[in-house]
């Protein structure tokens, strides 16, 4: 065990520090996380929609959900619908803050080059096709884009710059003034490029060009090493979820999307992993799915397990594992070592198949995080068996914990036994 301990520190900690220290996979990863209440005000919006399938297309639940149902669902056009122009936007200002460009234009400048990237002329104005999910990733070009050519003009000194008697505000506004152009340039070569040159728009030429990746992130194996790799770097003491998102977070926020769409529009839903089904099924009360090792904790004849269980208790059930995680603790801890990285591989299996074979309903919504057990996983799917599907998880999960757990606390009395002589 020292010896894969040694192993990992070596070859795995440092590739996770360089990503978690990259400037622009962070700045991606906080776009996406910031984009996340529009997804989720915007799915839950739906829930009109999907109550009017439950009860049937007639009576007075009907009726009165089919009288509120237009409101909800201009809120989830313009959230849902429109998610790409919000990333691009918390895309660039993440990046900005992180090159201290103080100038507010440039995340502004961002929604500039997403609408010459993505802006398909139409008859009368312009097509919103790609502002949803279908324009994720083109998104975090025009964010990322449009910072870089700010930094780089600002360092070269190429901006217009006015004296200090000028008031801030126009200040500010000459100095952007080549950083905009250029971006806007680059970008308006980019579209006409993809167009005459590709013969598509240009989101639609990135999807084609991300297809392979886009389905095989909605498999099996794609969930298994997200999940490995985030317990894994739990238990080294970093934050799992905080790194891998970088990878899945944009495909699971762009299948929840989708997902919601086709809901709405009476077409079927087709994707498994989404947001919602990340932090409600495989990672519910907290990553290592902990609820039954806390539990063990709170009843055990060791004091010290004794009072981390009761502490940590309220948090699990809402999703929140730190106190357990740090005060165990289970990071580099060689008996929770098996159980806290492969057993939600065993979790994920099943919770994969049992989706994917229609025995619980496809996500439609992405619920917030931090909801107790169960709760999450029904507004996700309207379908009581995901709340079965959950508690199977958890008590499976209490299983592969109980013997690991009880190594550990006999360890630990045999050292307070000790302590107290």
């Amino acid at each position: 065990m020292e010896a894969l301990q040694n192993f990992l520190m070596k070859w795995l900690m440092p590739i996770a520090s360089k990503i978690e220290k990259q400037q622009h996979l962070q700045a991606i990863k906080d776009g996406m996380i910031g984009v996340m209440p529009f997804v989720i005000v915007g799915s839950m919006c739906l829930l009109p929609t999907a109550f009017m399938n439950l009860v049937g297309g007639a009576g007075p639940v009907y009726d009165a959900l089919n009288t509120v149902n237009p409101f909800f669902s201009l809120i989830a056009k313009y959230t849902n619908d429109f998610v790409a122009l919000y990333a691009a936007y918390l895309i660039a200002r993440s990046l900005a803050k992180r090159y201290e460009i103080e100038s507010t234009l440039s995340p502004i400048s961002s929604l500039a080059v997403m609408f010459i990237l993505v802006g398909v002329d139409v008859e009368g104005g312009v097509s919103t096709a790609y502002f949803g999910s279908s324009g994720l990733f083109t998104s975090m070009i025009a964010g990322l884009l449009t910072v870089e050519v700010a930094r780089l003009l600002i360092k070269h000194d190429i901006v217009i710059k006015l004296p200090d008697s000028v008031p801030d505000m126009v200040a500010e506004s000459f100095s952007a003034l080549i950083p905009i152009f250029v971006a806007c340039a680059l970008a308006a070569g980019i579209s006409l490029a993809s167009t005459n040159l590709g013969g598509k728009v240009f989101p639609e030429l990135i999807m084609g060009l991300l297809a392979p990746a886009i389905s095989s992130m909605d498999s099996l194996p794609a969930l298994l090493i997200v999940i490995f790799l985030t317990q894994l770097l739990w238990f080294f003491g970093l934050h799992g979820p905080s790194i891998t998102q970088v990878a899945w977070a944009p495909f699971a926020i762009a299948y929840a999307t989708e997902n919601a769409a086709a809901y709405a529009a009476g077409e079927a839903v087709t994707h498994v992993f989404t947001y919602g089904f990340y932090y409600n099924i495989l990672q519910v009360t907290g990553s290592g799915l902990t609820l039954g090792l806390v539990l063990y904790m709170m009843f055990s004849k060791s004091q010290t397990y004794k009072a981390i269980g009761r502490a940590a208790i309220v948090p699990s059930i809402f999703g929140i594992n730190e106190p357990v995680i740090f005060g165990a603790p289970i990071l580099l801890n060689p008996f929770l070592f098996i159980p806290f990285v492969f057993g939600p591989l065993i979790c994920t299996a099943i919770s994969w198949f049992t989706f994917a074979n229609g025995w619980v309903n496809m996500p439609i919504t992405a619920p917030p995080g931090f909801m107790p057990p169960g709760v999450g996983a029904y507004l996700m799917t309207l379908d009581w068996r995901s709340v079965a599907l959950v508690a199977v998880l958890l008590i499976i999960m209490a299983l592969i914990y109980l013997p690991f757990f009880k190594l550990m606390e006999k360890e630990q009395l045999e050292r307070e036994a000790a302590d107290a002589e």
